[in-house]
C-alpha cells in the first residue's frame, strides 16, 4: 500500500481565490476546485478542460491538493501517487 511522504509540507492556508484563479482570470468555467494545501492556490480539477490544479503542481512542485467540494475530504499527493483521507 502506498504512503504518502509529503505530509510535512502541509501548512494552514486560506483559499487565495472562490473559483480558479486562472480560469476567472481568462473568464472560463471549471468543473470542480481543488486546494493546494502549501500555498492556498485554487484551481480547477482534471475534469477540468485547463487542469490548472495539475498545472499548479508542474509549475511549483507543491504536492499536496485538497478538494474543495461540499462534503469532500479527500486529498491527492501528485508526487506519490496517492489518496489522502482528511475526514
Amino acid at each position: 500500500m502506498k504512503t504518502c511522504s509529503h505530509l510535512d509540507q502541509i501548512r494552514q492556508v486560506t483559499p487565495r481565490a472562490r473559483g480558479c484563479e486562472e480560469c476567472l482570470k481568462m473568464g472560463d468555467s471549471w468543473v470542480h476546485l481543488r486546494l493546494c494545501l502549501e500555498c492556498g492556490h485554487v484551481g480547477c480539477c482534471d475534469s477540468s478542460k485547463n487542469k490548472h490544479a495539475t498545472q499548479h503542481f508542474h509549475h511549483t512542485a507543491h504536492p499536496i491538493m485538497k478538494s474543495m467540494e461540499p462534503g469532500e475530504d479527500w486529498g491527492w499527493c501528485y508526487v506519490d501517487q496517492v489518496e489522502l483521507d482528511f475526514s
